[in-house]
């Protein structure tokens, strides 16, 4: 695009949405995920395709922060206690201990390809940890869009336990990637202790913020209602524009939890998921219509995540890569995840091993 102005983001944009819902479509009758086709839609209007051009990574890392803020919210009102009480200890132990395992066993594999003559990388132990530490935790967006998605009945209570799973991961890989990136800084030196502290701040933090910000988001959401009303009169408003109203005062407390989350050295979206876990299992005046909303939005999320990252990928400089890369992609779904999970649930009896194989 040689002319960036207002209307040509507006055309492109309106395009990749239009072009996505409507071939997204289609994902029903030939049973691909449909935030893959998502994705093949950005690529296809992307740089070796329609020739969209878009490489800011601020502004992607931006817009994908507002996103996966909404849709674990989302995932946290859809989300009932009653549901995950019996997979809190198999869910928590998944989102800390398997994604460490993971990262660990993904990066070895990584370091032992990088000692290859035949291979076209050369990674040391610590960046080869790095590596596998960005992807070793599941991604939250794809996991509650595909379980949503999918009519499926999935016993054991394997989907809250993914979810859960997915919407508590983020810590451990982000603590993670952060301290490896201290320790190669450093020079190698790594420090238990201090993954061990940051990831307790992360965690406690998170969690309490998001549980805190739900208390007050619901009684925001009772003074609005009191708002204007004198005594036992209540002043009547349009049904409709409450719902409305009140549906932007929640969405505006997601990213105010997010944010306060995250300035106090907590993990905002542990934060954000917790707050949606608290208003969906508490009486909140409108809540189907808050409901709505954010399913609504958080659809749209996920539509514009995908389309996003679809424009980011140059095909044609993977080409020279594929091959390794697709190779930890094999190890990690066959190997690297599999040995994390059964390792993990192993104590755990009364999970089958075909719900082990599932949630591998």
């Amino acid at each position: 695009m040689h002319y960036i102005s207002t209307e040509n983001i507006l055309l492109i944009g309106s395009t990749l949405l239009m072009a996505g819902v409507l071939m997204g479509k289609t994902s029903y009758r030939i049973g691909l995920p449909l935030l893959l086709i998502f994705l093949l839609v950005g690529m296809a209007f992307g740089t070796d395709g329609l020739g969209v051009q878009f490489s800011n990574m601020h502004i992607a890392q931006f817009i994908g922060m507002i996103a996966l803020c909404i849709i674990l919210f989302s995932g946290g009102l859809d989300t009932k206690i009653s549901s995950i009480r019996p997979v809190i200890v198999p869910g928590l132990v998944l989102s800390t201990a398997g994604v460490l395992l993971t990262a660990l066993l993904t990066g070895l594999f990584v370091w032992w390809l990088s000692g290859m003559s035949w291979t076209n990388i050369h990674f040391a132990f610590f960046p080869s940890l790095l590596l596998a530490a960005t992807m070793s935790s599941t991604d939250s967006a794809s996991v509650f869009g595909i379980l949503g998605t999918q009519r499926v009945n999935l016993k054991q209570n394997l989907r809250p336990m993914l979810e859960l799973e997915s919407g508590s991961n983020d810590p451990m890989a982000y603590m993670l990637t952060i301290i490896l990136i201290e320790t190669i800084q450093l020079g190698g030196h790594l420090s238990a202790w201090t993954l061990l502290w940051q990831l307790a701040l992360q965690f406690g933090i998170g969690g309490a913020a998001g549980w805190v910000m739900g208390m007050i988001t619901r009684w925001l959401i009772k003074c609005y209602r009191k708002i204007g009303s004198h005594g036992d009169t209540e002043v009547k408003e349009d049904v409709d524009q409450a719902s409305s109203m009140i549906s932007i005062l929640t969405l505006a407390s997601v990213f105010f939890t997010f944010a306060i989350a995250t300035a106090l050295q907590g993990n905002g979206y542990l934060a954000v998921y917790l707050c949606g876990i608290y208003l969906g299992n508490k009486r909140v005046p409108c809540g189907r219509g808050i409901g709505k909303f954010m399913n609504g939005m958080s659809w749209l999320s996920q539509i514009v995540v995908f389309l996003m990252l679809g424009l980011l990928v140059n095909p044609h400089e993977m080409l020279t890569v594929a091959p390794v890369s697709l190779l930890i992609g094999i190890f990690m779904i066959f190997l690297g995840r599999p040995l994390a999970v059964f390792s993990c649930l192993a104590p755990i009896r009364k999970i089958t091993f075909k719900a082990k194989c599932f949630i591998s």
